[in-house]
């Protein structure tokens, strides 16, 4: 036994700086001779033992000494693994330790037929949105018979999500193809906060997770090509499932924070739908079919050379239901709302960094367009008259028409997919014809005053009918009648009895509040 260790000490020793050998103890030395003195006594004793006994070798005892040879092999291995990792622990610096245990790794994983693949959840300081894939990816294929799942509510959601548990493992098939996934996670030692308390320091615990994704060597390149991209559509459409809509508006103190710190969301809950809106019925048939038609056209988007994004221009008096389409077209495209709000922003520069932080699949809307450029116009103005050096030490936001116009057409304009523009203005004559040309606004949206055919739906909406006596004299005043969606909507909340709310509305309308002018027709006009 210690003849054949010792060459392996010998190895061993070689990459042992001589340093390392100037520090050990007595002791250790001690501990190291006595330990091969009772090898090397053990195996002379087991030697004569096995010398006295001689047994015979017929057919009766081959099984006993079968035995006897295996029990003796093993306590041979066990004490060469207690020599060695005694000697490992004690004379062996670290360092070459590592190096021993990383070469007797590789070598086992050479002969081994299967490969595996890592995902981290952290790519540096970025989250791997691999890894996210991954996750998304496993929640539906985890088995009914997983021991430990892992659930989570995360914020501002109403879903729960089912994730692994740390150390789990499931199995996943792809064309034939059997892929074994395991979630590994590594806790390392707590460190103090620099300019703590010291009486009371904090700690920072740093826990590791990835994914090991294992598999036969040779299916590598169906893995890498065919897997992972299948990998990242499946998310992509679980993603979009799982997804809550949220409304983003401008942080107070965005100019202290990240540029990814300048929005504070919250969850978009407006019930407004199609179906719901008080609207005409043919409008909102072809806006439907001119979202769906912008959602389709990714590649000619990129073939003609454009930014995949599309302006509108809802226009008309207020309360007519210009909100309710955005809430509408959110809910539809299952997009979330950036409200940008123009008067707050302090300048070309600021409102390049807020379309730079926006995503994908958004509406970003801008609403009383006319009424902010006014505003930035008017402050303009204040800051010309103002005497020499004293506008100097004044705030005042330097946002431009020429920004704004780069804003929406512009190089800046491509920083992102999947956008719609959404402007609303009470006032389309005062807008500048700059803004309305085409590829800056290309659909306009006329939001008049309420039709018959939006009456009824407001109709079937808040007194859940669609025919009654009362209903065709209604839809006869609103012909030569003014009214906003949002006056008859008030109405018809006034009292419970239809009888009453319907005898109610017709009087309303009956009190001559404005002149039947001519009115535009309500409709959409594409540039």
């Amino acid at each position: 036994m210690l003849a054949t260790t010792t060459p392996f000490l010998d190895r061993t020793l070689r990459h042992i700086k001589p340093q390392t050998f100037a520090s050990f103890s007595l002791s250790k030395s001690s501990k190291l001779l006595h330990l091969l003195h009772s090898v090397t006594v053990g195996k002379k004793q087991q030697q004569q033992m096995d010398t006295a006994r001689k047994p015979t070798f017929n057919a009766n005892n081959n099984q006993c000494l079968s035995a006897k040879l295996i029990f003796s092999a093993a306590a041979s291995v066990a004490t060469t693994a207690m020599l060695i990792r005694s000697v490992a622990k004690d004379f062996v610096p670290l360092e070459l330790r590592d190096y021993i245990f990383f070469k007797i790794k590789n070598l086992i994983l050479s002969f081994r037929s299967e490969i595996t693949l890592v995902i981290e959840e952290f790519d540096g300081l970025n989250e791997n949105l691999l890894y996210k894939a991954a996750e998304l990816y496993l929640e539906p294929t985890i088995p009914p018979d997983t021991k430990r799942i892992k659930l989570a509510l995360p914020k501002r959601q109403g879903k729960i999500s089912f994730s692994l548990e740390s150390n789990e493992e499931i199995v996943d098939n792809f064309n034939g193809v059997q892929v074994k996934w395991r979630l590994v996670s590594k806790n390392f030692p707590p460190k103090n906060i620099p300019g703590s308390d010291p009486y009371n320091p904090l700690l920072l615990t740093t826990e590791a997770r990835f994914f090991e994704l294992s598999f036969h060597k040779k299916h590598k390149e169906t893995i890498l090509n065919n897997y992972m991209q299948h990998i990242l559509e499946i998310s992509k459409d679980l993603e979009e499932k799982k997804k809550t809509l949220k409304l983003f508006t401008l942080k107070p103190d965005r100019y202290s924070g990240r540029i990814g710190d300048m929005w504070q969301a919250l969850n978009l809950d407006h019930p407004a739908t199609f179906q719901t809106l008080a609207m005409d019925s043919d409008l909102k048939r072809k806006i439907m079919l001119d979202l769906d038609r912008f959602m389709k056209r990714k590649e000619y988007y990129k073939r003609v050379g454009k930014a995949w994004k599309r302006g509108y221009l809802l226009f008309g008096p207020p309360g007519t239901g210009k909100s309710s389409l955005i809430a509408a077209m959110a809910n539809y495209l299952n997009f979330d709302v950036y409200d940008l709000e123009l008067t707050e922003i302090k300048g070309d520069s600021e409102l390049r960094k807020l379309l730079i932080s926006t995503g994908n699949k958004s509406i970003i809307v801008v609403e009383d367009i006319d009424c902010s450029l006014e505003f930035q116009d008017r402050l303009a103005q204040t800051r010309a008259m103002m005497p020499q050096g004293l506008h100097r030490h004044m705030q005042v936001p330097q946002m431009t028409l020429s920004g704004l116009l780069n804003f929406i057409d512009g190089l800046w304009s491509s920083c992102g997919d999947e956008r719609i523009i959404v402007f609303t203005t009470n006032h389309k004559d005062r807008l500048d014809p700059a803004l309305l040309r085409p590829g800056r606004i290309d659909v306009q949206i006329h939001m008049s005053y309420i039709t018959p055919c939006g009456f009824k739906m407001l109709a079937s909406n808040y007194l859940g009918i669609t025919e009654h006596p009362q209903l065709l004299e209604i839809e006869e005043l609103l012909k030569t009648t003014k009214v906003t969606p949002a006056e008859v909507g008030e109405l018809l909340m006034k009292d419970e009895g239809t009888e009453k709310v319907l005898q109610g509305l017709i009087q309303f309308l009956q009190t001559p509040l404005s002149d039947a002018a001519a009115e535009p027709q309500p409709g959409m006009s594409q540039q």
